[in-house]
């Protein structure tokens, strides 16, 4: 395993586990010959073939047949005799934009170095992974591209990454930058993508490749609601456990782009990275520009194997800090109990009323701050509320510590309100341009996080608050999209570098923060799951799913979020009924079911509950506490899918498969409806396991070859959670 370089042919082959990427140098030019199922050694036997295409002209007149039209390409431009969508595009300072970047060298190294002011997944000794460093240079204009990959071996990924430097004497615009780029000399592929919309993320489309172009983006200065940051292929005969799947993922929370080509020939080609629209990045002489890193994962056991891959990296190696692996709290938010109406009187007795059933974290919500009575003011004035906690936030976080509860905070750093005094002080510290009315969402603006005073004194009034008071935990949120994008900070001619540099403010502001409080569990929110990516993940451990708190709308939430995000990323609550979202009326036995397939908690007012409900929630509490392992950290399975019938599944088993937990849902119900069994998972075939609830007992190989009856479940929303003890 690792990285190898055949000097005769050229061609780099890189292995992890059990995937193989092979690379060709060709006529200069880094050629893509393979990406899939390991192999020991290749010889050749798919190697590049060229014949006269016409109008696919040549860039090397003593090879009349080549052309980079019609070859798989690693990091590919256009204008040079390629007409697809380019993975890069560099304006001169004639205006041109024509560039010749070839292979000048490599570097094979071990480990894996940090990104410069970027998130990325990270390798805890260098014997974890490989790094290949292929430099391209440009002579005409002395720039480099170095293209970098980095195999993880025991995790079963690869990482891509590039680095634009100018060593010349003149500037360069990129005007686009992707991460990654891959040729497929073939297009039997389906697609798979997760938009969504606010309170409706990630709902998995797939669909058949087509001539042309097929393409997900942002341009909202977040990753979005709308798509995250990630694609796969797969073939039409993939399924969960069986099939090939090519999976990529953005590690960042910006504008991003992700396309792919089909050609007249039937080759496909997967582009991903910022989004070039609005996009340019002016590169002084002397200067690099660090694109953000792609992760990659191949898959030959279906979706299923490529869900694990993704949630193990990011839980052991892109996740970081206390909470990475530690078991997370159970815990309480006052939002949809109080909203902005509450005291201090009030936020105590649901305290109270939460530890008596055994909740472990009472989270204050928005409005404990400034004259913030509603969402119309105040964001940016992050001192206390006197009329609300007279007391302050010191006296109430420490009778919630005193009565054994975690006490945690709702943040809204990177927002600012046109009625509060940080905008009447600064009304220059927001996006915006010069002499443009300024368009509002949810009654705020943006801060302008290109500038470090602004990253500064956001970064000062956030931790005063965290150093005021005993705070083990803060929800950051973050509660609109970009307009009128631009930054009185700089120049004309960078004026298109706004969203991206923001970003790259948002990342330090959290890097300082998070950094100075290890001992806080962060959990990243906007409006829910609009900003739910690799990139936040770095810096926040979890992230709160969606503002859609009803049970049966997170059915497909969270089973699409699971494609990518591991559970113990995910936050997952039961609310009041009526639904505040969508009005329906479930029971809390499904409420409750649904939640506690993520990190659980609450979102209601428990001290006005009757108490029958709080006898309810009180065992649903210590049920969870028992299987919380499992489901925070165990390997997760997909049985039943809500995209495709009103039923869904799923479980979660232990890593030494000797404990597991099943759920089953029931959405509609249908009169005189078949009998239903389920398929599990991931168990080990030769071993015994009770399921708890039924006190019987199965073999392994029965539960998962034949399957486990589910009994009659009377009525719609009905649901239920088993649990399974290995016997040996």
């Amino acid at each position: 395993m690792g990285i190898t370089y055949d000097g005769q042919t050229k061609t780099f082959h890189l292995q992890s586990e059990r995937t193989s990427y092979i690379i060709q140098v060709y006529n200069g030019y880094l050629a893509h010959l393979y990406w899939g199922k390991k192999i020991d050694s290749y010889n050749h036997g798919t190697k590049l073939r060229f014949k006269d295409r016409s109008f696919s002209p040549n860039p090397d007149l003593t090879e009349p047949l080549f052309s980079l039209d019609t070859m798989p390409q690693e990091y590919p431009a256009f204008g040079n005799t390629d007409f697809h969508i380019p993975a890069y595009q560099i304006q001169l300072e004639n205006g041109t934009t024509v560039t010749n970047f070839q292979y000048k060298s490599h570097r094979i190294v071990k480990g894996k170095d940090e990104l410069d002011g970027l998130p990325a997944t990270y390798v805890e000794s260098d014997s974890e992974a490989q790094t290949l460093e292929l430099t391209l240079i440009d002579e005409v204009i002395d720039a480099e591209i170095i293209v970098s990959y980095t195999v993880f071996t025991t995790f079963d990924v690869m990482t891509r990454s590039v680095r634009f430097v100018n060593n010349g004497s003149k500037k360069l615009k990129l005007l686009k930058a992707a991460s990654v780029n891959v040729d497929f000399r073939e297009s039997d592929f389906e697609l798979i993508t997760l938009p969504g919309a606010w309170s409706r993320e990630r709902y998995m489309e797939r669909e058949k490749l087509r001539s042309g172009i097929q393409m997900i983006e942002s341009r909202r200065g977040a990753s979005s609601h709308q798509f995250n940051p990630f694609l796969a292929l797969v073939r039409p005969e993939t399924t969960e456990e069986f099939g090939e799947v090519f999976g990529f993922n953005l590690v960042y929370s910006g504008n991003f782009q992700a396309s792919v080509e089909v050609d007249q020939f039937q080759y496909s080609r997967v582009t991903m990275g910022i989004n070039p629209f609005d996009f340019s990045w002016v590169l002084d002489p002397g200067q690099t520009f660090q694109t953000p890193e792609a992760v990659m994962v191949y898959s030959d056991q279906g979706l299923g194997g490529m869900s694990k891959t993704f949630h193990h990296l990011y839980r052991d190696r892109l996740c970081r800090g206390k909470y990475r692996n530690q078991l997370r709290p159970i815990l309480i938010n006052n939002w949809e109990a109080t909203y902005f109406d509450f005291n201090e009187e009030k936020i105590v007795d649901i305290a109270n009323a939460s530890k008596q059933l055994g909740i472990e974290l009472f989270v204050l919500d928005d409005g404990w701050f400034g004259k913030r009575n509603s969402d119309k003011g105040s964001l940016g004035d992050w001192f206390v509320d006197r009329d609300k906690l007279p007391n302050g936030i010191e006296h109430l976080a420490n009778q919630i510590v005193g009565n054994d509860m975690q006490f945690g905070l709702w943040f809204e750093p990177e927002m600012i309100s046109v009625d509060s005094d940080l905008y009447r002080a600064h009304p220059d510290w927001c996006i915006h341009v010069p002499d443009r009315s300024r368009s509002e969402g949810r009654n705020q603006l943006i801060l302008d996080l290109t500038r470090k005073e602004v990253c500064d004194e956001v970064i000062k009034r956030v931790s005063d608050i965290l150093a005021s008071a005993p705070i083990s935990y803060v929800k950051w949120d973050m509660n609109r999209h970009m307009t009128e994008v631009g930054s009185i900070s700089l120049p004309a001619e960078r004026q298109r570098e706004t969203a991206h540099r923001y970003i790259l403010g948002v990342y330090y502001v959290m890097d300082q923060i998070t950094n100075a409080f290890p001992d806080v569990l962060f959990e990243s929110c906007s409006g829910g799951g609009g900003r739910f990516d690799p990139g936040i993940l770095y810096y926040m451990p979890q992230t709160w799913t969606s503002d859609n708190t009803d049970a049966i709308s997170r059915l497909k939430i969270q089973y699409g979020t699971s494609l990518i995000y591991p559970i113990s990323a995910m936050g997952s609550h039961v609310s009041a009924v009526p639904n505040h979202q969508v009005n329906r009326m479930t029971s809390l036995d499904i409420r409750g079911h649904v939640a506690m397939s993520g990190n659980f908690g609450y979102e209601l007012d428990v001290s006005t509950l009757s108490e029958e409900e709080k006898m309810e929630i009180k065992e649903q509490v210590n049920w969870y506490k028992g299987v919380r392992p499992i489901i925070q950290f165990g390997d997760f399975y997909r049985l039943k899918s809500p995209f495709v019938q009103s039923h869904t599944s799923w479980m979660f088993v232990s890593d030494d498969q000797t404990e597991a937990v099943l759920a089953y849902f029931s959405t509609l119900a249908e009169a005189n409806a078949p009998f239903t069994k389920v398929k599990l998972r991931g168990l080990d075939p030769n071993n015994v396991y009770k399921i708890v609830e039924l006190d019987q007992e199965f073999t392994g190989q029965e539960l998962m070859y034949a399957g486990v009856n589910i009994p009659e479940l009377h009525g719609d929303f009905q649901s239920i959670m088993w649990t399974l003890q290995a016997k040996y």
